[in-house]
């Protein structure tokens, strides 16, 4: 067709449907009661396709046959128009054989015969072509044009289409294009009618309805100009007059359902355009409030630069697209069991239950919106690795909260507010190509004029979406959406504390440098989802890093408050730099001066990852769980000094401990070990006994594992679990308990020289012993008691470390005199060391001093 000329659209289109004739009875009966003996109720469908008058593009007469007998035969199931254009078409086609039709069904091509090729076929195999012809006055065959058409494509190859007309120079180019889109359209229904006979999990069809209606319509798209030549039947299924028809795409487009037009643009869009053969499904609402279903095939024409040029389609009642009876029933018997669902987890859940099964998808999550992030309230599977790395790194507590920073599609998707289909190997971003890279399902879901939240639904397997999954995602979305809005106002206060309470506790964990950490946080069950556990890991200098674990008294948003307060302290003194008993004694006080009933119980842990040297210091809490390397597992002995909030001048006793590579930690609340059913010693075995069976390895596993049994919780669950796993070259370590002798100080200095030789270092020798000389002196000089030396040789620095019983930290001279014989001693070390400093430690304290150490120059 030139550009730029209207079309002239064959009157055929609008000849009234002739009266069925003893010939029309015979055939049907020939043709389709063969077909029906053979696949049962599929074949029942199959008749419906063509059962009506019968014009398009040319084409005057249709027949339907379908393969059977494992594809060695085709077999008419449906024959109807004007059967004057042909007449006797056989029943029963070998796939073998000679005929137009085994020839397209064999090649997978279309075969377009003009009246002399057709001619041809006839003289050559007469039993398929008969020449008599219909009642009345005969068609001559020097006029009749045929096309053969194969239905469906590779491993669905479902029959062949015939269709005829009296086009004497055979069919056009443009009619040939429409056709062949049309034989999409009609293998889309069978291809519908086949999978719901193969046990597919979707809500199956009226099989009594009409697939594909034979009244379809087409339209050409000028991409150039804009302006579009339309069927009378496409204007009719619209339920649009001629004269409201102006020829511009915006006025067809006006006529779908809202939901429905981000796949229609892809016919005004070309480079969106769906791939080739796959059809798009969309709604309509006719003038009397109807809602219609149309199937569209769309074709696109490039110019010789590869440019679009223009869209040719065709468009056709699709009504087995309409909710089934088991559709309805499931959307009926979801809108009653959200009825009942008083908390947004618990609507979450039906929904995921809901889609998970009927659809086969291999990942569902939904999930609210914050401003800045997806909160995920119900998912399955529920196994952290099944989900994208982004989701992984967010796994803070039950579900993950997802960044909508980091899905710009998921963002463009709820501005929006339709449903978007993604089929697979769609460009995405690695957080949503993740959960369906077979294909994904973007359902926001509405409510009261905004979107609350989302639901994605995913696939591993390619998936090609089928229309009446898109009816039960719209139906489910709004459903979901108003149901979320109820728990909403049911559960205002919960929902509040809840918020409250996630914006105190950490987003997620640092990477640790020679460890993994992992956190899991569950709120109450009972009673008000809000309460005061926490937990944090704060990175220290000199590879040192702080696990803090906590609890609060009390189940209100004022115990959240108090948990934030109490958190945020910890964090500031740790990270200043006080010891771990300081640090827990600040925080003491600034709960005493709180002047609050509450009070709340800690552990923390300073923990060198270089040296595997562990400082604990509890107060009121739960020990920590230890699983050593070898499996063996305990509470680790830990003196305990009083919970936060009781005594102002409370002491907190400071413990050591060494870890090995390959160490488990655990710190935990006793929501987890504890409740009116559980008593504490039973729990806390418990989880000793699940530790001993964990597999190390999986840090991640063994925290979902220990926090998995807990059913109903009438407290808070805070888990912080740590493998210990060292760093790559371990540090050598050497003690020596220092005797209060004259020469004290040469036989110090004599053991670190053996000491420090078998290790290789050489070059740093004569620092070191410097630095031994004065601290050892100090401690004897200034002591009484004990005096102990550790020797630690790390990858990059040798740390010399003497501990006496006095916990007065030494105190460097401001200045001194010439004339002076003592002070200059820290002097010295701060000049010779790189860092030195001074810890308070079990009663006494600890002087150290570090300075580098080259392992290649050693």
């Amino acid at each position: 067709m030139r550009r730029g000329t209207p079309r002239p659209w064959r009157r055929t289109a609008d000849r009234p449907r002739p009266s069925d004739s003893p010939e029309r009875s015979r055939a049907r009966q020939h043709g389709g009661r063969a077909g029906a003996r053979r696949h049962g109720p599929r074949q029942e469908a199959v008749r419906t396709v063509t059962r009506h008058r019968f014009a398009f593009c040319g084409a005057q007469l249709a027949a339907v046959y379908v393969a059977a007998d494992q594809d060695r035969e085709l077999h008419l199931a449906e024959l109807t128009g004007n059967r004057g254009i042909l007449y006797g078409l056989p029943a029963i086609l070998a796939v073998a054989g000679h005929s137009p039709a085994a020839n397209a069904f064999r090649s997978g091509r279309p075969l377009w015969l003009t009246p002399k090729e057709l001619a041809t076929f006839i003289e050559e195999d007469p039993h398929h072509f008969p020449t008599r012809v219909g009642d009345g006055a005969p068609t001559s065959p020097a006029r009749i044009s045929l096309g053969a058409l194969p239905l469906g494509h590779g491993d669905q190859e479902l029959g062949c289409l015939v269709v005829a007309g009296e086009v004497g120079e055979g069919f056009s180019a443009d009619d040939r294009s429409l056709l062949e889109l049309y034989a999409d359209q009609v293998a889309a229904g069978l291809e519908s009618v086949a999978a719901r006979f193969v046990g597919r999990r979707a809500p199956q069809a009226h099989l009594v309805q009409s697939l594909v209606p034979d009244q379809g319509g087409a339209f050409i798209l000028d991409l150039g100009t804009g302006r579009m030549e339309a069927h009378a039947h496409v204007l009719e299924l619209l339920g649009l007059s001629p004269e409201q028809f102006d020829g511009q795409v915006e006025t067809l487009l006006a006529c779908a359902v809202p939901d429905d037009m981000p796949a229609l643009m892809a016919v005004v869009e070309p480079d969106r355009l769906a791939a080739a053969g796959q059809q798009l499904a969309f709604r309509i609402r006719r003038p009397g409030g109807e809602l219609r279903w149309l199937g569209l095939r769309c074709r696109v024409e490039v110019d010789s630069d590869g440019a679009p040029q223009r869209v040719l389609g065709v468009v056709a009642d699709a009504s087995y697209l309409r909710p089934s009876a088991d559709e309805v029933s499931l959307v009926q018997r979801l809108s009653a069991t959200l009825a009942g669902a008083a908390t947004i987890r618990e609507v979450s859940r039906l929904a995921v239950e809901a889609l998970c099964e009927p659809l086969g998808a291999s990942r569902v999550a939904v999930g609210e919106l914050e401003p800045d992030r997806l909160i995920v309230t119900a998912l399955d599977p529920p196994e952290l690795d099944a989900w994208p790395e982004v989701w992984r790194a967010e796994w803070r507590s039950e579900w993950p909260d997802v960044p909508l920073g980091d899905l710009p599609t998921l963002q463009s998707a709820l501005r929006a507010g339709h449903m978007s289909l993604w089929p697979p190997g769609a460009a995405l971003e690695p957080g949503l190509l993740g959960v369906g890279p077979g294909g994904l399902a973007v359902l926001p879901l509405p409510a009261e004029g905004r979107m609350i939240g989302v639901c994605l639904v995913g696939w591993d397997e390619e998936h090609r979406f089928a229309p009446e999954e898109r009816s039960l995602l719209t139906a489910t979305a709004g459903l979901v959406g108003q149901a979320l809005v109820r728990a909403h106002a049911l559960d205002a206060r919960h929902e509040l504390a809840t918020m409250l309470q996630r914006s105190l506790l950490p987003r997620k964990l640092p990477e640790l440098p020679g460890g993994v950490a992992v956190a899991r946080y569950l709120p109450a069950t009972a009673g008000l989802e809000v309460g005061g556990d926490w937990y944090d890991v704060i990175p220290l200098g000199d590879g040192h890093v702080a696990f803090v674990i906590g609890d609060v008294q009390g189940h209100s948003a004022g115990a959240a408050t108090i948990m934030g307060q109490m958190r945020t302290a910890v964090r500031a003194y740790a990270v200043e730099g006080h010891p771990p008993d300081v640090v827990v004694a600040r925080a003491n006080r600034l709960l005493v001066g709180m002047e609050t009933d509450l009070f709340a119980t800690c552990t923390y842990v300073d923990l060198d990852m270089e040296e595997g040297i562990a400082r604990v210091v509890r107060a009121g809490h739960l020990p920590p769980v230890v699983r050593h390397p070898d499996g063996v597992t305990e509470e680790m002995a830990v003196e305990g000094g009083p919970p936060l909030g009781v005594l102002a001048e409370a002491e907190f006793p400071m413990t050591e401990a060494g870890l090995l590579p390959g160490t488990l930690l655990v710190l935990l609340t006793d929501g987890l070990v504890e409740s009116a059913r559980l008593p504490l010693e039973e729990g806390m075995r418990r989880v000793c006994d699940a530790l001993i069976e964990a597999d190390p390895l999986d840090a991640g596993g063994v925290a979902d594992d220990l926090v998995g049994s807990v059913g109903r919780r009438d407290d808070d669950v805070a888990l912080l679990l740590l493998r210990y796993d060292g760093t790559a070259g371990r540090p050598k370590r050497s003690h020596w308990t220092v005797w209060r002798l004259p020469k004290a100080v040469l036989h110090a200095r004599r053991f670190t020289a053996r000491t420090l030789r078998s290790w290789g270092v050489v070059e740093e020798l004569d620092t070191a012993l410097l630095i031994v000389s004065e601290l050892v002196t100090n401690a004897i000089a200034h002591t009484q008691g004990e005096v102990g030396m550790d020797l630690t040789l790390s990858t990059d620095r040798l740390r010399i470390a003497v501990n006496d019983a006095s916990p007065r930290s030494p105190v460097k001279p401001v200045s001194v005199s010439w004339e002076s014989t003592g002070g200059r001693g820290l002097l010295i070390v701060e000049a010779t060391a790189t860092a030195w400093g001074s810890v308070p430690l079990s009663g006494g304290k600890q002087v150290w001093a570090e300075i580098p150490w080259n392992a290649r120059t050693g």
